[in-house]
């Protein structure tokens, strides 16, 4: 059954650190993120536009917090759902995507419905995703098979110059691959280190 409230996460964060640490951390600290000097929008479409990134979206407006107790993935009305403000946003979206001319190859979001109907209003086509739903309820795998799923996918985007790809996500599974928070609307231009670290490269800001 769904669980629609988190437990507690910060002690297990500091037993992974201090895990991580004994052993020498250098396989763990390798996930950890690279911080980059911000883009400008002009530079972050530009880079776009040289490809192997993942432009990395916090789902549009939604009220509330978490789901509903026993909602299902199968039944939008049994979740939280974009409000109209949510979804004009995520129109306003693929308008600075369209202005410029830039469609990503591939856009893949998480498989509940505030995410699916974002990237959808925004790009126009939307491939749902496990890795990329939220880590509380209705998951077919554990978080660290998720995590370690994006990983792999961020590095195969690299290998893809000239292309770029888009998802749409949940704000604790951008804080779990250690990139912070991000605001509902607002996306994070990723790319894969050889180490496999994450860099982010800039923050595109959410529409008003």
């Amino acid at each position: 059954m769904p669980s629609s409230r988190p437990e507690p996460r910060a002690a297990g964060r500091r037993r992974l650190l201090r895990a991580g640490l004994a052993a020498g951390g250098g396989a763990w600290l390798a996930g950890l993120p690279l911080r980059a000097a911000a883009l400008g929008p002009d530079e972050l479409a530009a880079r776009l536009r040289e490809g192997g990134v993942v432009i990395a979206f916090r789902h549009a407006l939604a009220p509330g917090t978490f789901d509903p107790p026993g909602f299902t993935l199968d039944d939008c009305r049994s979740q939280r759902n974009l409000s109209d403000a949510g979804r004009a946003q995520a129109r306003q979206i693929g308008a600075w995507f369209e202005a410029r001319g830039l469609r990503p190859a591939r856009v893949r979001s998480s498989p509940w419905c505030r995410c699916l109907d974002t990237a959808r209003l925004a790009f126009g086509m939307a491939e749902a995703w496990p890795a990329l739903g939220s880590p509380y309820g209705a998951r077919e795998s554990s978080n660290a098979e998720n995590l370690a799923a994006l990983r792999q996918a961020l590095a195969e985007a690299r290998q893809q110059p000239g292309r770029f790809e888009a998802w749409v996500t949940h704000m604790f599974v951008l804080s779990d691959l250690g990139l912070g928070g991000a605001s509902s609307g607002e996306g994070l231009l990723l790319r894969a280190q050889p180490s496999g670290a994450v860099e982010l490269l800039g923050r595109l800001a959410p529409p008003p």
